[in-house]
């Protein structure tokens, strides 16, 4: 589904991501995670051109992205969902749910709220479609943030530290939305996050970057029971104690 070769970026004199090599399959759930500043989300923002590589290539199902083609492409097979919920403060919930469909992959009206319904009753969230962003809490604005993605019904989703921006006592309210996302076989996931209960419960492989370089990875058992690699284990034994 989504492959990386060579990827560099770098912003200025600042090198963040080096010779990146990845593969993320149809249908898996891979984790990200790292230090700040290790690249993790830049690495993610590659994968839909938010951040073209300095150099390098990527391919989704196959075909490279380039600056002429990434809309297209990026716009038919991936979605994603922000640190920062990015929803129309002067829409409603349902409005923000069918504005893509509608207007970019022409669904009929009756048919997009249909679907926007459909994954509201996913994210619990039904009762609120009338209601506009600023009357919801943080958790509940990611969570609809969450069924937007759905509603482009991409096979692939990217999450941006979801849970970075809420207050604690709502992050689980969404990691439970995004743990049940995860029986979704056909739907493809990358993962930024700083949550390691999450990722050891739905990670089919978890990566480990630190100073723009893929350090280590494996299952979550591997990675976070049995690391190899010093930096790793450095970063876990501060994070989990």
């Amino acid at each position: 589904m989504i492959k990386l070769v060579n990827v560099n970026k770098s912003f200025g004199d600042l090198h963040v991501l080096k010779d990146i090599n990845l593969q993320v399959g149809e249908g898996e759930k891979l984790v990200i995670i790292g230090p700040s500043g290790s690249g993790k989300s830049t690495t993610v923002r590659c994968m839909n051109f938010l951040e073209e590589p300095t150099s390098g290539e990527v391919y989704i199902n196959g075909v490279q992205l380039t600056h002429k083609n990434k809309t297209e492409i990026v716009r038919s097979s991936v979605a994603m969902v922000f640190q920062q919920f990015n929803l129309y403060p002067h829409k409603t919930v349902l409005e923000n749910l069918t504005l893509a469909p509608i207007k970019l992959q022409k669904v009929p009206k009756a048919e997009a709220e249909e679907l926007a319904y459909k994954y509201l009753d996913i994210v619990g969230l039904r009762e609120k479609a009338k209601n506009y962003p600023a009357t919801l809490s943080g958790g509940q604005q990611q969570r609809v943030a969450i069924a937007r993605a759905l509603c482009s019904r991409a096979k692939i989703i990217l999450f941006d530290e979801p849970t970075s921006a809420l207050d604690p006592e709502t992050v689980q309210e969404v990691l439970d939305v995004m743990i049940r996302l995860v029986s979704e076989k056909n739907i493809t996931m990358v993962v930024v996050t700083h949550e390691m209960g999450f990722a050891r419960q739905v990670a089919d492989r978890v990566i480990f970057m630190d100073d723009g370089r893929i350090i280590e990875e494996g299952t979550p058992e591997q990675l976070f029971d049995h690391p190899t690699e010093e930096r790793t284990k450095a970063f876990l034994g501060k994070i989990l104690r």
